[in-house]
């Protein structure tokens, strides 16, 4: 059994796709939050496939020029460019235009894909690039060079958020207040794009267009569903990118499958899980919530039954007048234990935080039953309509309705409209 686990650890190739998509996953993962937390997934996308034009321009470039063939710096300076003009041309066009954002993205990064793949048909004789590999990586023929991009590119982009982190902060959830001390909301915006450009850059190589915009969004969505702070949130991205590299190559080995699509399969398999059991944001326990919730209609409906009972109420008569059904056990218990009630052998009482909430909902509902006299409503429909509108924003409607009927003393039925308590 443990040889399953070892055996794969002694293989170099093993070792070196570990490194080298532990490190992608890492950086991917930091960068990642912000991306998802700025809602720019697509254009991460964008980026990773606009790459194609840079690479092929990279690679002409240094084969015409100096006669290397797949130069990787080179290719990375080329990258980086097409990406840095994908982003400026995605400005300019829904700057200028009404076309909104998203709909550049999509026109841009396509249409400089299709530039890239034009002309590496075109030049095929100077440009050996196999279109597959760039499009689903190969994790497992990592190369040392590969290893050292993705290490100097991580580390330096981990050191730019590092230095910027409260800027990156601020401008992420309140870029208004971001903008009004000062910070350059602006350029934070362009230093975020080229970070990313940067990741995808030194990525794509080794994992693919797909798997890098999978590492770049499925992890930090991922830890988006456990914390709600930003440190927090990177710090589970990376180890969630982590485990999805570390998951998805003994995946590979033990399946025999494409590397990089075994670890996106193990990152979406991890997010699905994390989906269903989060604490507070997981579909289970959201169920749960909501299995639990007790609707306040059905609350003030019993604090108003026991307040006219004008004694302890039985079961029977608050199931007679507010609540039926299987739903009476749960609303009593909770209304029990949010200190709304108390039980009295089988009857219940109210409480004095209980004995203030039912007196509101009364007030207003009598409040109600003068204003609908007063506009014409049938001496019939007053109560049950009545009845409905108690339960509207009790404090200011009521306020509203005192003024308007100029502070009635009782009711229209007789009946004396409870004063408010202060």
């Amino acid at each position: 059994m443990l040889d399953l686990f070892y055996a794969p650890l002694t293989e170099t190739y093993f070792q070196k796709a570990l490194i080298g998509g532990s490190i992608i996953a890492m950086v991917a993962g930091v960068v990642g939050s912000l991306v998802v937390l700025r809602r720019m997934a697509f254009l991460g996308d964008a980026l990773s496939h606009a790459m194609i034009a840079g690479v092929a321009g990279g690679y002409l470039f240094m084969k015409l020029a100096f006669g290397l063939e797949a130069h990787a710096p080179g290719m990375l300076l080329g990258s980086l460019i097409a990406a840095v003009t994908t982003v400026a041309l995605i400005s300019f066009v829904s700057r200028i235009s009404r076309v909104k954002e998203d709909t550049a993205i999509g026109i841009m990064y396509t249409g400089i894909f299709a530039l890239g793949v034009v002309a590496v048909s075109i030049f095929r004789h100077y440009i050996h690039i196999d279109l597959m590999h760039f499009i689903m990586g190969d994790i497992l023929g990592v190369a040392d060079i590969d290893l050292w991009v993705s290490a100097f590119v991580g580390a330096g982009v981990l050191s730019v958020l590092i230095l910027f982190f409260r800027h990156f902060q601020l401008a992420t959830f309140d870029p208004v207040m971001a903008a009004s001390i000062g910070l350059p909301v602006v350029l934070l915006d362009y230093l975020l794009t080229t970070c990313v450009s940067l990741v995808v850059v030194s990525a794509v190589s080794m994992v693919g267009v797909i798997l890098v915009v999978g590492l770049l969004i499925t992890p930090a969505a991922t830890a988006y569903l456990l914390c709600d702070r930003l440190d927090k949130m990177m710090a589970l991205s990376a180890l969630f990118g982590v485990t999805s590299v570390v998951g998805g190559l003994y995946l590979c080995v033990w399946l025999d499958s494409a590397g990089g699509g075994a670890i996106m399969l193990f990152c979406t398999l991890q997010f699905l899980v994390v989906l269903f059991v989060a604490p507070k944001y997981g579909l289970f326990f959201r169920w749960m919530r909501l299995r639990n919730l007790v609707p306040q209609q059905a609350v003030e409906d019993v604090l108003t039954t026991v307040l006219r009972n004008k004694k302890p109420a039985s079961v029977d008569i608050i199931r007679k007048y507010a609540v039926q059904g299987k739903n009476l056990v749960k609303v009593l218990k909770r209304m029990t234990q949010d200190g709304l009630l108390t039980q009295q052998n089988q009857d219940y009482a109210l409480t004095d935080k209980g004995y203030k909430e039912a007196h509101t909902v009364l007030r207003a509902h009598r409040l109600w039953e003068s204003y609908l006299e007063s506009i014409g409503t049938p001496e019939t429909e007053v109560h049950s309509i009545a009845h409905r509108l108690e339960h509207l924003d009790q404090a200011q409607t009521s306020a509203y309705l005192d003024k308007k009927l100029g502070s009635p003393k009782t009711g229209p039925h007789g009946k004396e409209i409870p004063a408010k308590i202060p």
